[in-house]
This record gives C-alpha cells, sequence and structure tokens, in this order.
C-alpha cells in the first residue's frame, strides 16, 4: 500500500470505473426498454423472466461487494435470498402485503443473522471461511424446512403480491418489473458509492494486505464485517423481489446450490466490478432458459462454456469487453 502508482496505471483506474459505470448505464437502459418490447409482442413472459434476471442481478452485485472488494468467497449468501422470501410469505400471513415493509423486516432479519454468523466466521481466513459460510447458510435452510406452518420442503404459495404505498402490484408485472429496477439502480449507486469512498478504499485494502492495513492503523474485522452485512441486506432485498415475482417461497431460494449459482454469475461477468455481475446474472439465466430449452443435459454445456470463458478471459465478460475497448471510459 506504500508504493505509488505511476502516471499511466493511475490513469487507467478511473478510465476503468468509469466505463464500467457507463456499461451499468446501457444495461439499464436496455432493462428498461423490456417492457415495451413484450407488449409490443404481446408476450408477456418476458416481464416475469426480467424482473427474475434484475432480482438476481441485485444478489450477485451484492456478493461482489465482498467476493471481489473483500477477497470474502461466502457459500452460504443465498440464506439472506431466503430470509427475504420468507419475510415476504410471513408477513403476508398475517396480512401485512405492503412491500417496503417486507423489505425492511427482510433487511432486519439479515443483519442480525450477517452481524452474528459474520463476526464468527471473519475469524477464519481461505477455505475454512468458505465452509463455514456454507455450515450456516445449510443451517438456515434446514431450519425453514422444519416449518411446517409455511409448507416446510413443499414450499408456501402466497395469495397475492406486495403493494407499494398503497399502489398494488398484483397482476400487475410491470408495475412490479419497474419497482425492482428502482431498486437495482438505487443499490447500484450505493453500492458504486461505498466501493469508491475511504471504507471502500480500505476494504481494498485488506484485501490485498490485511497485515499491512493493520499495521497503518485500521481494523480490518470491523470493516470486512460491516461489509459483510451490507451485502447480506441487499441481498435480502432480491428475495423480497423473487417471492412476488413467482408467487411461491420455498427453502429451495436458500440453498448451497444457489450459493454457488451466485458466484458462478459474479464470476461469469467479472469479480470487483459491479457492473460485471449485473451482466453476469443476465448472461448465466438467459443461458440457462435457451440451453434448458434445447437439451435436458444443459448444465453440462453451461459448464464448458464456463470453463472456456475462465480460461480466455479471467475477469469475466468485463474483462472481455475492456479488452475489446467497449468498456473504455473517457480520460
Amino acid at each position: 500500500m506504500t508504493e505509488t502508482l505511476t502516471a499511466p496505471a493511475a490513469g487507467r483506474a478511473p478510465r476503468r470505473i468509469a466505463g464500467r459505470v457507463k456499461a451499468a448505464a446501457c444495461l439499464f437502459v436496455l432493462f428498461a426498454l423490456m417492457p415495451p418490447l413484450a407488449a409490443a409482442l404481446d408476450d408477456p413472459f418476458w416481464i416475469l423472466i426480467g424482473t427474475r434476471f434484475l432480482a438476481y442481478a441485485i444478489a450477485a452485485m451484492a456478493l461482489d461487494l465482498i467476493l471481489g472488494y473483500g477477497a470474502m468467497v461466502s457459500f452460504g449468501h443465498a440464506a439472506y435470498l431466503g430470509f427475504g422470501t420468507y419475510a415476504v410469505a410471513i408477513l403476508s400471513s398475517y396480512g401485512i402485503h405492503d412491500l417496503s415493509l417486507q423489505i425492511l423486516a427482510g433487511i432486519a432479519v439479515s443483519a442480525l443473522f450477517a452481524l452474528v454468523t459474520g463476526a464468527i466466521s471473519l475469524r477464519t481466513r481461505g477455505v475454512y471461511f468458505i465452509m463455514i459460510t456454507l455450515a450456516f447458510g445449510q443451517m438456515a435452510f434446514f431450519f425453514f424446512i422444519s416449518l411446517s406452518a409455511y409448507g416446510g420442503d413443499d414450499g408456501y404459495g402466497l395469495t397475492q403480491r406486495s403493494s407499494l404505498f398503497g399502489f398494488d402490484l398484483t397482476g400487475r408485472d410491470g408495475a412490479l418489473y419497474y419497482v425492482t429496477l428502482a431498486l437495482l439502480i438505487g443499490l447500484f449507486a450505493l453500492c458504486h458509492r461505498i466501493v469508491n469512498s475511504r471504507f471502500g478504499r480500505v476494504l481494498t485494502g485488506i484485501r490485498e494486505n490485511p497485515v499491512r492495513m493493520e499495521a497503518v492503523g485500521f481494523a480490518p474485522f470491523r470493516y470486512q464485517l460491516t461489509a459483510f452485512i451490507i451485502s447480506g441486506c441487499i441481498t435480502s432485498i432480491a428475495g423480497v423481489i423473487l417471492a412476488n415475482q413467482a408467487q411461491f417461497v420455498s427453502p429451495a431460494f436458500m440453498s448451497w446450490h444457489r450459493s454457488g449459482e451466485l458466484i458462478v454469475m459474479v464470476v461469469l461477468g467479472g469479480v470487483g466490478t459491479l457492473a460485471g455481475p449485473i451482466a453476469g446474472a443476465v448472461a448465466a439465466l438467459t443461458l440457462e432458459e435457451g440451453l434448458g430449452a434445447l437439451s435436458e443435459h444443459w448444465k453440462l454445456f453451461f459448464g464448458l462454456f464456463l470453463v472456456l470463458m475462465v480460461l480466455f478471459s479471467p475477469r469475466g465478460l468485463t474483462g472481455l469487453l475492456e479488452k475489446t475497448g467497449l468498456m473504455r471510459g473517457k480520460s
């Protein structure tokens, strides 16, 4: 951390950031055009699948906050998706259908869970951190399986979607879609502000050399735990959206397989870029839908694609676009 950047290296970093923000803005514009396109094609399926894309984009971006900038590989992050989905189910069973209250409930539970489990997990490193987050995620998974009042392993169907400040989202896929898009844009702006703040620079420094950062007066544990909690809370928002999109909740939302899928989305899009995981979520889900329609063995082809991507573009789709010059910001 004491080394000084050369002039070319110092100049490239702001251009990369500007290019990634520009790429995110382009993605948001394309997302905004999906409902009119679906209306023109008279196919509401695209709005439903688009809402799912946006929700997973939020979750992947949240995971990138700790994986890409804090080097914390959480293999239990899908637990926070589950907290968001069950916040909708439990509150709905008591007649509370307001989306903002469901989001706040999901955030509150996720913050508490992340605080407790993060405080324990962050005392480990490397593969031990991966395994302990996996263990905590599975504990949450089996806890919700045991909730027979909400369907247990079979899941729980929602009687209606949520409302937002009195506006009924039931049967309005376009309304839910645009609410999700607004959340994605707002959360991207928040994450971008975090990673480019003093907090984010310290977190990145801890990723590079925690011993040196501690020697200059920073406490790595506090910064990492804070980032861990923020990431879990953002992921729970994606869970609230997924519950409303599917009108169904299940412990399957929080299985370790789902955590692995989130990591794949981050790696596919580009670790430590924020915009990359958004594109990675869209790419992964598009490949899942497309290859699944062609063959029941689609996971084999998806795996081959991922291997090729890692071999030829280790920085994912973001690295590929930066090589071609499509994500270079102005100097």
